[in-house]
């Protein structure tokens, strides 16, 4: 029954169609209005009201309804955008309070939707590093620099970083199908407990070739540390991913990282080094990879620190080489991404 009436309706509009194409065809080969409702079978009033809709709008389509009038003049619509582009924190309260001044009260609601269909919704503020004029030019100057750097060039940098990684905490995330009020059914919740129930600090490393080496630092890092741990895994990592002659290893600004005896040591050992602007987490891939980490890692729900580092170790293993390739070879896009910021942070 529900199908026959289906396709009853799918008839009808079609035959709708067609008698109004039908209509407007007739009257402009000079037929009258009465002789067009007999060929066709239509009231002469349904066939004068379509070929006056065809005269005034050029359609014989249904047009859009005008609905209920809108609450906020045009002029107060342009006034609520123009505030929240000056200023996006501005709360729906301030913005209600702004139009009663005005002479028109609104609900919050209103003013969301208004808002909505100006493009603009409300959302949380991204935490983004703080930057400072003088990092926001060093950005700017990184990426034009090596804006047309061939894409072989970044294929053979090898990315690292260092990640804590908590045992229960934000990376621990997942969503369920549960049925209306059974949220805290224990199926449905994830356990946490206080400052994430324990951590684990891990350096790693990757090329486009894969993952490099990943390890787990068990005391607080210092130089001396950070020294040891490039002598013991950056070369045999280098080894691993086959890198080319002439290979650059990246690493961000960190103290440990520019210490004086850091450079000395890295100098003696003939490694080059990408010089990096600071506070950009966005421009080093290796940020993605920990995101990716986190994700399996928390999939798996490891329920104390000796297994976090087990898991850890295995899923970074697992991590695929194209995975890796495809974050390197749109570099590109990062840097050109900077620009069009004007050396703010991107998406990346």
């Amino acid at each position: 029954m529900g199908k026959t009436a289906d396709l009853a309706m799918v008839q009808k509009t079609i035959i709708d169609t067609l008698h109004k194409e039908g209509i407007v065809d007739l009257h402009q080969a000079g037929k009258t209005e009465s002789a067009i409702g007999k060929q066709l079978g239509v009231k002469k009033s349904t066939v004068g009201a379509i070929i006056r809709k065809w005269k005034t709008y050029k359609t014989t389509d249904n047009l859009p309804r005008s609905g209920a009038p809108r609450k906020i003049s045009p002029r107060g619509v342009k006034m609520i955008t123009r505030t929240v582009s000056k200023n996006p924190r501005t709360t729906r309260g301030d913005l209600v309070n702004d139009l009663q001044r005005a002479g028109t009260k609104v609900t919050k609601a209103t003013i969301s939707n208004t808002l909505r269909r100006q493009g603009l919704k409300s959302c949380s503020a991204r935490r983004v590093p703080l930057l400072k004029p003088v990092h926001v030019q060093a950005r700017l100057k990184f990426a034009r620099e090596h804006l047309d750097d061939p894409e072989e060039d970044w294929e053979n940098v090898i990315w690292s970083d260092e990640t804590k990684i908590e045992l229960f905490g934000k990376n621990s995330t997942c969503r369920v199908w549960r049925r209306k009020n059974a949220e805290l059914h224990p199926k449905n919740t994830i356990p946490t407990v206080k400052h994430g129930g324990g951590n684990i600090m891990l350096w790693g490393c990757f090329s486009a070739k894969g993952p490099g080496r990943l390890i787990r630092v068990n005391e607080r890092m210092n130089g001396a540390m950070y020294r040891e741990i490039l002598s013991e895994n950056l070369l045999p990592s280098a080894r691993a991913l086959k890198m080319k002659r002439g290979w650059v290893f990246q690493h961000d600004n960190d103290p440990k990282h520019t210490a004086r005896a850091t450079k000395e040591w890295l100098r003696k050992k003939h490694f080059k080094v990408l010089e990096w602007p600071s506070q950009s987490p966005d421009l080093n891939p290796i940020e993605n990879l920990w995101r990716e980490l986190k994700i399996r890692v928390a999939q798996r729900q490891p329920q104390n620190i000796t297994a976090l580092e087990e898991i850890c170790m295995e899923e970074w293993a697992k991590i695929p080489a194209t995975v890796c390739e495809n974050l390197v070879k749109t570099y590109r896009k990062r840097l050109t991404s900077v620009i069009a910021n004007k050396g703010y942070i991107t998406k990346y």
